[in-house]
C-alpha cells in the first residue's frame, strides 16, 4: 500500500548533540521527500554543531568531533534544506516532539523563517504508540518482520520509519491512505509552541503548562504580572517559545489599546 498524497512529504530524522530543545545543536541530518507520484528525493548532510558533542550522544549515534570539524554549519546549510523541505508535509519517528521543534530552532538561530501554520505533520511514533505502544525498533520487527539494522544513524531510522508508516497503512485500514485520513484517525494536535511551554485550552486561548501558572491564561498573566514576560524572555526557554510568548503580549497590549 501506498500513501495518495496531494503534495510531497518530507521524511526528517536528526542526529543531535543532546535533547535539550534550547541549548542542543544538529550533528546530523536525512530528509527523504515523497512526491504524489511515489518518487523519492532524499538529502543526507552532516552539520558541524559549533560546540563538542558528547560522548554519551557519541556512543548513540557514533558521530564524533573529528568526523564534523570540516562539514557546513546549520547556518550555511540552512537555505538548502529550507529549500528542500518547501511546500511539503512533514513526518518522522518522534518528529513532533523534537526533530521539527529542534529544527525550527536551527532555523531560528540562523535567521530563516520557515512557517509550518499550513503544513500537516505525520508522528509515525504517535500512530504506533496509539495503536501499537513500543520503540522504533520493535516497530520495525513487528510491522515489518525484519531487525533494523544500523539504528541510531539518520538514513537508517528515517527508511526504517517510512517503511513501518507504509505497514501501518496495510495492517490498520481504518487509517486510509492520504494525510487527511491518518490524521482525522489518531488526531492532529493544536500545539501553540514546538516546545509545548503553552497549549490550547477549551476556548482557544493559550495556557501555561508549566510552573506556578500551569494551566492558567496565558495573556491574563502578562497582564497581571508583566515581569513574567521578562524572567521568560531571559530564562532558557526555546527561541520560539519566546517568539509565541511575543506574539501573546503583542496581542494582549493591541486588545487593551
Amino acid at each position: 500500500m501506498s500513501l495518495e498524497l496531494i503534495r510531497p512529504i518530507a521524511f526528517i530524522d536528526l542526529e543531535t548533540t543532546g535533547v535539550n530543545l534550547s541549548n542542543d545543536r544538529i550533528v546530523e541530518i536525512a530528509i527523504v521527500k515523497i512526491m504524489p507520484d511515489g518518487s523519492r528525493q532524499k538529502k543526507r548532510k552532516l552539520i558541524n554543531p559549533e560546540m563538542p558533542i558528547p560522548k554519551s550522544s557519541s556512543d548513540i549515534h557514533g558521530i564524533t568531533d573529528d568526523m564534523i570539524k570540516d562539514a557546513p554549519t546549520f547556518k550555511q546549510a540552512s537555505n538548502e534544506l529550507k529549500q528542500f523541505i518547501e511546500n511539503c508535509d512533514l513526518a518522522g519517528y518522534n518528529s513532533n516532539r523534537f526533530d521539527i521543534p529542534l529544527l525550527m530552532e536551527e532555523f531560528l538561530r540562523a535567521g530563516i523563517t520557515v512557517d509550518l501554520s499550513t503544513r500537516r505533520m505525520v508522528d509515525v511514533q504517535h500512530i504506533f504508540y496509539t495503536m501499537e505502544p513500543r520503540t522504533l525498533t520493535a516497530a520495525y520487527k513487528y510491522y515489518c518482520q525484519k531487525e533494523l539494522e544500523g539504528a541510531h544513524g539518520a538514513e537508517a531510522d528515517i527508511n526504517a520509519t517510512i517503511d513501518v508508516l507504509l505497514a501501518q497503512l496495510e495492517r490498520y485500514p481504518q487509517l486510509g491512505t492520504t494525510v487527511d485520513s491518518i490524521l482525522k484517525t489518531i488526531g492532529e494536535e493544536k500545539i501553540v509552541d514546538y516546545a509545548r511551554r503553552f497549549l490550547f485550552d477549551d476556548k482557544g486561548q493559550e495556557i501555561f503548562n508549566f510552573g506556578k501558572y500551569k494551566g492558567q491564561v496565558v495573556a491574563d498573566i502578562l497582564k497581571k504580572e508583566p515581569q513574567y514576560y521578562d524572567w521568560m524572555m531571559k530564562g532558557d526557554f526555546p527561541l520560539h517559545t519566546k517568539q509565541k510568548l511575543t506574539e501573546i503580549l503583542n496581542r494582549t497590549l493591541l486588545k487593551n489599546n
